[in-house]
């Protein structure tokens, strides 16, 4: 039977992507005390990934998945395939931020920035953004926001004039951070 090749692809959440050949049905289990527990909705699937983040929330734990298939045609059963250990703390790579930007007449900028799941924020309380805002003239300007502030008020720009923005989460105990969101440009009044 084809082998399965099995990866972790952790952006924002925990999930683990699978390749195989032929029709599958794929079977994840996460490993539990004192045994392994299947991960609902990834039981007799056919799809090559699944999210695994409600079952592997807690923080300082470590967890091992593994994934095996039945091949639809023959019966036949791989063999399992074993992750290596894995941690939602440490392993968890970051999906950038969501900016919501509104223009007022001062004229200025309301910045409001979404991690990409709640789960990020319970993971890493002391995580804040990098916001990046390029002038018209093409200069960056950078500028810290916490976490759980609400919004960031950009203020002293010019009438009538681009502004374009990116964010980033930056976890500084880890030492890690997002890539930038995408660009988001707004023209002030």
């Amino acid at each position: 039977m084809t082998s399965l090749l099995l990866g972790a692809a952790l952006l924002g959440n925990l999930g683990i992507s699978v390749t195989a050949q032929g029709n599958f049905l794929e079977f994840i289990s996460l490993y539990g005390e004192p045994e392994w527990i299947d991960v609902p909705g990834c039981q007799k699937i056919r799809k090559h990934h699944c999210d695994l983040s409600d079952m592997t929330s807690e923080p300082r734990e470590w967890y091992y998945a593994r994934v095996g298939a039945v091949s639809v045609a023959t019966s036949s059963k791989s063999a399992w395939a074993l992750s290596p250990r894995f941690s939602p703390r440490w392993d968890t790579k970051i999906s950038p931020p969501v900016l919501r930007l509104n223009v007022t007449e001062q004229p200025a900028i309301v910045v409001r920035v979404k991690p990409p799941r709640d789960l990020v924020r319970k993971l890493h309380s002391n995580l804040y953004y990098k916001i990046y805002l390029t002038h018209p003239s093409g200069e960056e300007e950078v500028f810290d926001m916490k976490c759980c502030s609400h919004k960031l008020t950009l203020k002293d720009l010019n009438h009538r004039e681009e502004y374009c923005l990116q964010a980033q989460i930056v976890l500084p105990l880890q030492g890690k951070h997002s890539a930038r969101s995408s660009l988001k440009c707004v023209t002030t009044l």
